[in-house]
């Protein structure tokens, strides 16, 4: 029997170890709109961009890679601004599609990050020089908050801030205040007068009659250990109400 050798093509004779793969590039788009986006943010700051913008960069620490835009317009839908955003509660945030752990990391840090800026200008100075920085801090503090929360800034004999604390947690439109705890911190801290300040959540600062309640009080019982109530801020979205300027003290 005759036996045939059969010769190999020419196209199969290298091995198989010298074949490379081919290399795939993706698309650079996704990449080239964030390096446009850092370098117009950087050539013109966050007034160049809108709200949306300005959470895709924040969104691009937390998710390396892929396109966040959907997100970030997702995000703004439903909180209404890029500061609701960072200062929605955890478990909102989570209800997002699309966001997680990391997203949430980043989010918070830039909300600790704006209310420790906004903080430093107005913490061991006079209220009187800087009164517009005190009611930005409160306004980056408490404006974008879901629930009420009640603050005491606490003030020396020079009206000097030394010290800013939450006195209660509240719902959605009530806070509970005790005008004997209130004036009890005061004196444990050395202060000579205070300011109290509270939210609220329906973004109109007008007080409740509870409010005008409570403030009442707070001043009967400055009054009977020698303290100044110099004021009762309510802060609002975009606005703030105080009782010294409308007349309730």
């Amino acid at each position: 029997m005759t036996h045939f050798a059969e010769q190999a093509l020419p196209f199969l004779l290298d091995s198989f170890d010298n074949i490379r793969p081919i290399a795939v590039t993706k698309p650079s788009y996704l990449r080239d709109h964030r390096q446009r986006l850092r370098a117009r943010f950087m050539a013109g700051g966050a007034d160049a961009i809108p709200d949306y913008e300005l959470l895709e960069l924040v969104l691009f620490r937390a998710i390396p890679q892929g396109n966040v835009k959907p997100l970030a317009n997702a995000l703004i839908e439903r909180f209404g601004d890029f500061n609701r955003v960072i200062s929605a509660p955890e478990g909102r945030l989570l209800e997002t599609d699309g966001v997680t752990e990391d997203v949430v990391v980043e989010l918070k840090i830039v909300e600790a990050t704006a209310q420790r800026l906004a903080r430093a200008k107005v913490m061991q100075r006079q209220i009187v020089s800087s009164w517009d920085d005190l009611l930005t801090y409160c306004h980056t503090k408490m404006a974008h908050r879901e629930t009420e929360q009640f603050r005491v800034l606490f003030l020396d004999s020079k009206n000097v801030l030394i010290a800013d604390e939450a006195q209660g947690q509240g719902t959605v439109d009530h806070v509970p205040v005790y005008p004997r705890e209130v004036a009890k911190r005061a004196l444990e801290l050395n202060a000579s007068a205070l300011i109290l300040v509270h939210n609220h959540p329906s973004g109109d600062p007008t007080p409740s009659v509870s409010d005008i309640q409570m403030t009442e009080q707070v001043a009967r019982a400055c009054d009977a250990l020698g303290l100044s109530l110099h004021d009762h801020l309510i802060i609002g979205k975009s606005t703030e109400l105080s009782f010294r300027s409308e007349g309730y003290l």
